[in-house]
């Protein structure tokens, strides 16, 4: 007889997608929290959002920084998610970012975090390295994982493809599937 699973207890795959915030400008005597986007940062952010949107991405739920120039960021793409405000994603490592990811309900099946570098490209690495280690593979080969690493500029978007719960990422991690650099 064929066990069912109850609703509960099925974990669906998930997307992670990690976004550098757009260019920033540098007025004088302006705190680095406080750093607005330059022109070119709300034009490559807006792009970022089209690009997700012609992708067909809908976004559950968005995690930002707290800083002036991810916040900007977040409005340029004009996803309309719900969005959470962590000023712990100023500055974050890939552990402080997984650890916040990790938090989130599993009822959210695409999630949207807006952050710095190096803690966007750092995360998407981290969670590809565990992702292959759990899989028993090398991880090498991923074009996607080595434009990344090569640079990852301003507005820079990674999706990362989860297999199982958003609390079991810190252990499993998860596979970089895209990397797009909007201009």
């Amino acid at each position: 007889m064929a066990t069912v699973r109850s609703p509960e207890t099925l974990v669906l795959p998930k997307t992670l997608i990690l976004l550098r915030h757009g260019k920033s400008g540098y007025p004088a005597g302006t705190a680095d929290h406080e750093r607005p986007l330059a022109d070119r940062g709300w034009r490559e952010a807006g792009l970022a959002g089209a690009w997700l949107r012609g992708e067909g991405f809908d976004i559950d739920q968005v995690l930002c920084s707290t800083a002036r120039r991810t916040r900007e960021t977040l409005q340029a793409t004009e996803v309309k998610a719900a969005a959470q405000f962590h000023p712990r994603l100023y500055g974050a490592s890939d552990v402080e970012v997984v650890g916040l990811v990790a938090e989130l309900p599993e009822s959210v099946a695409t999630a949207l975090v807006v952050g710095h570098h190096p803690g966007m490209p750092q995360t998407a690495e981290a969670l590809h390295e565990l992702a292959a280690r759990h899989a028993g593979s090398a991880g090498a080969g991923n074009p996607a994982l080595a434009r990344l690493l090569e640079k990852y500029p301003t507005s820079a978007l990674t999706v990362i493809r989860v297999a199982g719960s958003w609390a079991e990422l810190p252990v499993r991690g998860g596979e970089v599937a895209q990397f797009h650099i909007p201009r």
